[in-house]
């Protein structure tokens, strides 16, 4: 019988033109190709995968970033095929809406948890396990980005699979009753597809809008604002970070989420 790495091994690189080996030991992931072609310019590497599914870049110092595209299939699949590549540690970079006070534009979250709002992660486990990050993982990016002095928010991240929700108030009240910190679309996804595939995870978030608040509503243009603005520090940060875990870290042993 066809294994699920055998699988991965032959997808991964149809998904992303990079072969399964040639990925670095730590990975960023994204649903952004300006970040792929942010972290090719800083490195001086090739983007693979233009045109295809997804698009991935690797640098010499073995780190790798991948556009895995929007929402939890997307995430899931993603997370699936990490199987082949087999990193060390997966750091998952998206824009969040950011839920309660004082979070501003701008702000940086590393969610400790998720709810599993979006559906998609039933498919791989029980809906009463929870969505959570590799505790060591987390606690490594933590000291390396306060190392480099950026500031952080933790919290709680509700991801869903609904796109336009901010008119249904229904939805709202009950994003209020949760006390989510921040809610996106894969989150939770990539936290519990990692934790089945014993892929160590954790996420660093860049607050893109304020939904729940007065006029806070995402448009094209706040989005094209918060991108100018914000994004090249968001991507920076996390590979500043990844790149000391590499060099500081100690072992990351899945089986020990």
């Amino acid at each position: 019988m066809t294994s699920k790495v055998e699988i991965a091994r032959n997808w991964l690189p149809r998904y992303t033109g990079t072969n399964y080996d040639d990925f670095g030991e730590w990975i960023l992931l994204t649903n952004f190709h300006d970040y792929v072609h942010r972290f090719a310019e800083r490195f001086g590497c090739d983007i693979r995968g233009q045109g295809g599914a997804m698009t991935s870049a690797t640098c010499k110092e073995g780190l790798s970033i991948i556009n895995f595209g929007i929402g939890a299939p997307n995430a899931a699949t993603i997370m699936d095929l990490m199987v082949a590549a087999n990193p060390r540690g997966v750091l998952f970079l998206g824009k969040v809406g950011g839920l309660c006070m004082p979070l501003q534009i701008g702000d940086l979250i590393m969610p400790r948890v998720a709810i599993r709002g979006e559906g998609a992660s039933d498919a791989y486990i029980d809906p009463s396990v929870p969505a959570v990050p590799t505790f060591k993982l987390q606690k490594y990016l933590s000291d390396a980005v306060l190392a480099g002095g950026h500031a952080y928010t933790t919290g709680m991240i509700y991801t869903t699979s609904r796109r336009v929700w901010e008119w249904d108030h229904i939805f709202r009240e009950k994003l209020e009753h949760y006390g989510a910190t921040a809610i996106d679309m894969e989150t939770a996804t990539i936290y519990t597809v990692g934790h089945v595939n014993r892929i160590p995870r954790a996420a660093l978030h860049l607050v893109s809008d304020l939904p729940l608040m007065q006029g806070g509503i995402k448009t094209t243009s706040s989005d094209h604002q918060v991108t100018n603005e914000f994004s090249r520090k968001h991507l920076d940060v996390a590979i500043d970070a990844m790149l000391a875990i590499d060099v500081d870290g100690e072992e990351i042993v899945p089986l020990l989420d």
